[in-house]
């Protein structure tokens, strides 16, 4: 699952990203504005925490631009102003929680799990595509029934596209998903396509109906041939 921090206060900012990251989250950041929208308009996210108080604008507004670029992400508001009319605010306009500072980390926890549940279907808390079910309370894969291992990285990648099942998504953007703010440190996708590789290999051996397709010159999908 991936998060997107945008929060000014650096040192809040870096603890609450470790303890995500910590919690096998997909962490990235934004420290303002600016970074903010640039991210939400190139990226998607399963859940944003947002401070409403930013150097260089409100935070409200980019409930709006998430609106207005069509995008249904959670999000969190964690925020220093505790009036009610910031929280209603924030809830008119498409906040699904909102958490004062200062905050228990815990119970930031809680509450993003509570909200990442809510988005699989039917309510229960797997995904599902073909005979392969992916659990994410506990990071497990069930190919027919069978548990399978997999790395982290190949655990997070299936994760993503069994989130988006029969959508073309391109190595930028699946890097960026996956790995994060630490793509900008790497100098070729290499890695994706062992990782992708291996994956691959992993689910056919198990016997998975669903199978991650190349699209020369665009990208890859996972989709139930």
């Amino acid at each position: 699952m991936k998060i997107l921090i945008v929060e000014d206060d650096n040192d809040l900012r870096e603890i609450t990203t470790h303890s995500l990251e910590k919690e096998r989250y997909v962490v990235s950041q934004a420290p303002d504005y600016r970074t903010a929208l640039q991210k939400i308009e190139d990226y998607d996210y399963d859940c944003i925490l947002l401070d409403i108080m930013l150097p260089d604008g409100n935070g409200l507004d980019l409930l709006a631009e998430l609106h207005a670029l069509g995008k249904h992400t959670n999000v969190i508001i964690l925020s220093a102003k505790a009036s009610l009319e910031d929280k209603v605010n924030g809830l008119d306009l498409g906040a699904d929680d909102y958490l004062p500072k200062p905050f228990h980390l815990a119970e930031l926890h809680a509450r993003i799990k509570s909200l990442l549940r809510r988005k699989l279907r039917e309510g229960e808390r797997k995904l599902q595509v073909g005979n392969v079910e992916l659990f994410p309370d506990d990071f497990r894969v069930m190919v027919q029934g069978k548990e399978i291992e997999l790395n982290r990285k190949e655990y997070d990648i299936l994760n993503y596209f069994m989130s988006r099942p029969g959508r073309l998504v391109n190595k930028n953007t699946l890097a960026e998903s996956v790995w994060g703010d630490h793509i900008d440190q790497v100098d070729n996708f290499d890695f994706i396509y062992a990782q992708i590789k291996n994956l691959r290999k992993r689910l056919k051996d198990a016997g998975a109906t669903p199978e991650l397709k190349s699209v020369y010159g665009f990208g890859y999908k996972f989709v139930v041939e």
